[in-house]
């Protein structure tokens, strides 16, 4: 007996031990001959046709995570409908320059930006301090779970995420008044309900309903299923389905039955709209492996940048020291991305960027190089064998739920009680939260490591009594490295520990430059 389908591929048969054979398919379908196929096409030929029935004071959720991914094609139709003003923007970034949301920015049609970390774009820094711009500045795996939420019909959640921070208390302001930091706050923060849920603190977080979404994607075929590529997916997967217009600007514009059903991120259900992308993709930042020439060139840097350099790898190399073969690590901008070249002889992890990667491999060539692949950093990134890529709701469950070993970033200040600080400086610098807050949610099950300068530009100790600036996370950090020394962190209680110290430091040059008491252990010993 033969099992005949619909396909456009030659039918192969294959036998199998009993007497039947059936024939595999190289066409994506199993539709019987008399069904007929969808041949409603959700293609429009004119993005700006498209984005029509976008108005003023919507929800506009904008896909893209750096420049990878971003939805450039409808964004500049829609920059071109000036009547659409009063917008308010949900997306990881503000955007750079003339990409992403930094066009609708430069057209002044957002009034409010909910966002993990805009701070990219200099511009809107420029316009949120003076007072002419609105922020709801929010943690990243938050953010993505707030759009998921109501893309399930889950009015809101609870989430260990920002408990006892900023965020919780409501004290980073939505808005200033006219004129900026200087004339007082006009809207305030969102203060939030928390709760205990065995022994934990919680914080409630309300979904977010999208009006409209823009999002790119590889490959959609005719009726609207979608398929990302690399690190296209970000926050757009989670977008697409949330709005009640998502419209879609692909690469590719496949047939129906193109796309393998296996292979399928979006369904066709959530999708409206699909446009021809345009837009060239961009890369922020370039970032190439190192010419097997460049260690031999003489360095350019200055004796004091160069004594700075070799102080923060001396940091990293000792960090190094803390990865296991097979650990599952994330590594934060800055000095952790120097560990990887120093770790020890024999060892392997899984490094974890937070845009949606597990197995994340070393900079490319030149040659190598992918605008669809980025780190947390925005930085062209390459993958190992065995790697996977994945939206970033997925990325934050193994975040917040503990199935990373190891989590390493930098930090403005750390408390003796293990408090971190690392994402604003009130009234000057609004990079934004980001992953952090994520990343340090859960430090029992994630063991949560500082690497930083052991004292600010300025000479003062960036190891504190308590945290002067907005709060990270509270009694999150396990242990902090720097050039000087190393400390355990006993969270508990509340209490530092010097258990190291880097070559040629004394015990007297830190007590004279960590800004609170810690304890000693009797084997102190020296790297």
């Amino acid at each position: 007996m033969l099992a005949a389908y619909v396909s456009r591929a030659t039918l192969v048969p294959v036998p199998l031990k009993s007497r039947a054979t059936i024939f595999l398919r190289a066409r994506w379908s199993s539709t019987h001959a008399e069904v007929p196929l969808q041949n409603k096409s959700k293609v429009w030929e004119s993005p700006d046709e498209a984005v029509k029935d976008v108005k003023s004071g919507d929800v506009l959720l904008c896909g893209g995570f750096g420049l990878a991914g971003v939805p450039d094609t409808l964004l500049s139709a829609l920059v071109k409908r000036k009547d659409v003003t009063q917008l308010t923007a949900v997306s990881n970034n503000a955007g750079a320059g003339d990409s992403g949301l930094g066009k609708l920015f430069n057209s002044k049609q957002i009034d409010k930006i909910i966002a993990s970390y805009p701070g990219g774009n200099k511009a809107f820094e420029a316009l949120y301090l003076k007072g002419e711009v609105s922020l709801e500045l929010c943690p990243q795996g938050t953010l993505v779970e707030r759009l998921r939420a109501h893309a399930a019909g889950i009015p809101a959640f609870f989430t260990p995420t920002g408990a006892s921070t900023a965020v919780e208390e409501g004290s980073i302001p939505t808005r200033y008044n006219e004129g900026g930091f200087a004339n007082g706050v006009k809207i305030p923060g969102i203060k939030k309900e928390s709760r205990e849920f065995g022994g934990r603190k919680y914080i409630m977080e309300p979904a977010i309903a999208g009006d409209v979404a823009f999002v790119r994607a590889w490959k959609v075929d005719e009726v609207g299923n979608c398929v990302f590529r690399y690190t296209q997916q970000n926050f757009s997967t989670v977008m697409a389905k949330n709005a009640k217009l998502t419209i879609v600007e692909a690469d590719q514009i496949v047939p129906v039955g193109s796309l393998s059903p296996n292979a399928i991120h979006v369904p066709g259900i959530y999708v409206d709209r699909v446009v021809q992308a345009t837009a060239p993709k961009q890369i922020e930042h370039v970032k190439l492996a190192p010419s097997p020439s460049s260690s031999a060139e003489p360095s350019t840097l200055t004796p004091e940048k160069e004594h700075a350099q070799k102080m923060r790898h001396r940091t990293a190399k000792r960090a190094a020291k803390e990865l296991k073969d097979g650990f599952y690590v994330n590594l934060g901008i800055g000095i952790p991305t120097l560990i990887p070249a120093h770790l020890e002889p024999g060892v392997r992890v899984w490094l974890q960027s937070e845009n949606g990667i597990l197995g994340m491999g070393p900079y490319p060539t030149a040659e190598q190089v992918d605008p669809d692949l980025i780190n947390a950093g925005k930085e062209t990134v390459t993958l190992l064998p065995g790697a996977s890529v994945f939206d970033s709701s997925e990325s934050f469950a193994m975040i917040r739920g503990g199935h990373v070993d190891l989590s390493i970033l930098g930090a403005m200040q750390v408390s003796q009680a293990g408090d971190i600080a690392n994402f604003m400086i009130p009234g000057k610098l609004v990079k934004g939260i980001g992953g952090a807050m994520d990343l340090v949610s859960n430090p029992d099950q994630t063991k949560v490591i500082v690497v930083m300068e052991h004292c600010a530009k300025d000479g003062s100790p960036k190891i504190l009594k308590e945290c002067t600036l907005p709060l990270t996370g509270a009694r999150t950090v396990s242990q902090i490295i720097t050039e000087l020394a190393v400390f355990d962190v006993d969270r508990k209680n509340g209490h530092l520990e010097l258990v190291e110290l880097q070559e040629g430091v004394t015990l007297e040059e830190v007590r004279a430059k960590t800004g609170c008491d810690f304890k000693v252990r009797r084997d102190l010993s020296k790297l």
